[in-house]
C-alpha cells in the first residue's frame, strides 16, 4: 500500500481515469469498466468535473455523474477511494480557485458522485488572480465539514508548489497532499528537475496523469499510418513518433519481451518503481484493456531493465 502524503490514504499503486466516461465509453460499458477494477481489487478513481466538456453537448460532470450512479448502484462508495478536481472553466463564469467557487463547485461535485465526501480534492490548474490563503482556507471549510478528507495539486508548477506549501505551513491551513502531474517515460524532464525534489522533500503523494502517454507507449502507434487508427492518433504521433519515441519503443519491446508482458504494462511498472511515486493514472476502455494494467502493479522490474528504459528515455 501506498500513502498519499500525510492524509492517511492508502491506496494500491494504480489509480483508474475516469476521463473516458461519458466520452469514449458510455454509461454501460463504464460500469463493466469499473466493476473489473473493482473486482481485480482496485478502489482508487480518478476524475474531474470538467470531464468531459469538451464532447458538443456536454456541460461537463459526465464522468462523476456516471461514478456516481455507480456507486449507489454497487452499494460501495465506503470501499471506493475518489479523487476529483476544480477549476477549469465550466462556462458561465464558472471557474478558478476563489472560496466563493470552491466551495459550489465542492458541493456540484458532491451530488453528482452522489456522496457527502469527497476523498481527495484536487486544484486542477494554478489560479494567479486567488491569493493562496483564499484557496486553502475554503478548502479547510470544506474539510471541517467533513466534505473533503484531503486536498492535492494538478498541474502546478514547482514555484506555486513550493508557495502553497510555505503558505499551509505558515498560516496552519490544510496542505496539498499530493500532486498529479504530466509524467511518463517520455515526458520526464519537467516532473523530475522541477517538481519530483519538493514531492520528495515534503512527502508527497504523487499520482501522475498520461503515464502512457496518451497511449502511445502501448506500442500500437509506430508509423504515421497507425494515426489514422483513432481520432487522438495524429496528435500522439506528431507529438511522440521521433528517434527518441521509438527509441523509447524498442527499449520497452526488450523489457517486455523480457518479462513476459506488453509495453504498457512495462511503462506503468516503470513509474510505479520511481522513488516517490504513489499510483500512475491509466484509462481503459475495455476489461481485457484493465487487465493488461493490473499486470503492471504485480511486475518488479529489475536494476538493468530499468537502466535500459531510463538510457533510452533520457
Amino acid at each position: 500500500m501506498n500513502r498519499l502524503g500525510n492524509s492517511g490514504i492508502e491506496v494500491r499503486p494504480l489509480m483508474l481515469g475516469g476521463n473516458v466516461f461519458g466520452w469514449t465509453i458510455d454509461e454501460a460499458r463504464s460500469f463493466q469498466v469499473l466493476d473489473g477494477f473493482a473486482e481485480g481489487g482496485f478502489n482508487f478513481i480518478d476524475t474531474a468535473d470538467i470531464y468531459s466538456r469538451w464532447v458538443p453537448g456536454h456541460p461537463g460532470g459526465e464522468s462523476e455523474t456516471i461514478i456516481g450512479r455507480w456507486m449507489k448502484q454497487r452499494g460501495n462508495r465506503k470501499q471506493m477511494i475518489v479523487a476529483t478536481k476544480s477549476g477549469f472553466d465550466m462556462g458561465d463564469g464558472k471557474k478558478g480557485l476563489s472560496r466563493k467557487y470552491i466551495l459550489q463547485a465542492a458541493d456540484a461535485s458532491l451530488q453528482r458522485l452522489q456522496t457527502d465526501y469527497i476523498d481527495l480534492y484536487q486544484s486542477h490548474t494554478e489560479d494567479p488572480e486567488t491569493p493562496l490563503e483564499e484557496t486553502l482556507g475554503a478548502y479547510a471549510e470544506l474539510m471541517r465539514a467533513g466534505k473533503v478528507r484531503a486536498i492535492g495539486a494538478s498541474n502546478y508548477s514547482a514555484r506555486r508548489l513550493e508557495e502553497a506549501l510555505e503558505t499551509s505551513a505558515r498560516l496552519k491551513l490544510p496542505r496539498y497532499e499530493s500532486l498529479q502531474p504530466q509524467y511518463n517515460l517520455y515526458d520526464r524532464e519537467k516532473y523530475e528537475k522541477e517538481l519530483e525534489p519538493i514531492c520528495l522533500r515534503h512527502g508527497l503523494g504523487v499520482i501522475p496523469y498520461y503515464g502512457l502517454a496518451s497511449g502511445f507507449l502501448t506500442g500500437k502507434y509506430r508509423s504515421a499510418a497507425d494515426a489514422s487508427k483513432s481520432a487522438r492518433g495524429q496528435g500522439i504521433v506528431s507529438k511522440y513518433l521521433n528517434d527518441r519515441g521509438l527509441r523509447i519503443l524498442a527499449a520497452l519491446d526488450e523489457v517486455a519481451k523480457q518479462y513476459r508482458a506488453t509495453p504498457a504494462a512495462v511503462a506503468l511498472a516503470w513509474l510505479i518503481a520511481r522513488p516517490g511515486i504513489t499510483a500512475p493514472i491509466a484509462s481503459a476502455t475495455t476489461v481485457d484493456q484493465l487487465k493488461e494494467l493490473f499486470k503492471a502493479v504485480e511486475l518488479k522490474l529489475d536494476a538493468a531493465a530499468i537502466e535500459k528504459l531510463n538510457r533510452a528515455s533520457a
